[in-house]
């Protein structure tokens, strides 16, 4: 159940990467909060930044500046060997690919169990399997997979097994980076039902990654588009899929079907123009405005102020 309590603030956060003497804006002044009990979506084209912030949350990446708070506690602020370790238990994520992130060397009883065995060192191997049982089949899979490897799983049962490592050791807050990228179509839906049942079960909040918009419709209670770095939308689910504000989200939403042929029929797609540029040269002022239909003079020189234009809805652009 969705709070309006702050489980996670994000503000101005910039991670940058030294590429040879320049600089590659991976995440370039971006701040938003997620909501205790809430799905925040995230989206936009591959290379816009969305898997850094991700990475920099569960401070895999050092950020260059800005404040990622956890619970009110900036975590990227000298953290006692403690407060990491309840930190690392309270945020957890799971991986894109479910080929890459499970340890082929383990059985699924270990891989489940290692982060349990760091935070409850005192749990026996007899109680560590019974948990293990447990969760094995909350994820939907059966206590027998506890002694078997990950090459003897199919992607979505793999991608199981991630998500009970990542819930193994009880936490909060998820970081769910494009988990169902890698799946098949007829798979994908069940492993965002399996997120949705224990996010009711477990009372957990999540950051949902993911290119695929219906997906993140059907999941998200927020979205947030980023574009080249930036943040360029921020809405509720309903309010971004009904009025999409920037031009940008409207090129993104034209792309996504509508089950009504009718409709689908009358509706026309937005085809933006030319390639996403380098993050390493991105242009001056907007930097959506050399693939925008809408650009005017000012794209060019200003860079779009962050606006509440609607309540809750908020946006970069000009055109507000």
């Amino acid at each position: 159940m969705m709070t309006q309590e702050k489980l996670l603030e994000v503000k101005q956060l910039k991670k940058h990467f030294k590429v040879g003497k320049r600089a590659l804006k991976a995440v370039d002044d971006i701040t938003f909060d997620i909501y205790k009990g809430e799905t925040l979506g995230l989206v936009g084209e591959s290379g816009c930044g969305k898997s850094t912030i991700g990475r920099t949350i569960l401070n895999l990446y050092q950020a260059t500046s800005g404040q990622i708070l956890f619970n009110g506690r900036d975590l990227q602020a000298g953290l006692t060997k403690q407060e990491e370790k309840t930190y690392k238990q309270k945020i957890q994520m799971i991986f894109q690919d479910p080929y890459s992130s499970l340890d082929q060397r383990m059985t699924v009883l270990d891989i489940i169990g290692e982060g349990v065995k760091i935070h409850q060192p005192d749990m026996s191997r007899k109680e560590l399997r019974e948990y293990v049982n447990y969760l094995l089949e909350l994820v939907g899979l059966f206590k027998k997979h506890a002694d078997r490897y990950p090459h003897e799983f199919s992607g979505g049962q793999r991608q199981r097994i991630g998500i009970a490592r990542s819930i193994a050791v009880r936490p909060e807050f998820i970081v769910a980076d494009e988990p169902i990228a890698a799946l098949d179509v007829s798979i994908q839906a069940q492993i965002v039902n399996l997120l949705k049942e224990l996010q009711q079960e477990q009372d957990l909040t999540y950051l949902f990654i993911a290119h695929d918009l219906s997906m993140v419709k059907y999941i998200s209670d927020r979205v947030l588009v980023m574009y080249l770095g930036k943040a360029v939308e921020l809405a509720s689910s309903e309010a971004l899929y009904r009025n999409p504000l920037h031009p940008y989200t409207q090129a993104l939403m034209s792309a996504v079907p509508i089950p009504d042929p009718f409709i689908e029929q009358k509706r026309e797609q937005i085809i933006l123009k030319g390639d996403i540029p380098s993050p390493l040269d991105p242009p001056s002022g907007c930097p959506f405005r050399t693939r925008c239909a809408k650009a005017m003079p000012i794209c060019n020189e200003v860079m779009p102020e962050w606006r509440e234009i609607e309540q809750n809805h908020f946006t970069a652009c000009h055109l507000y």
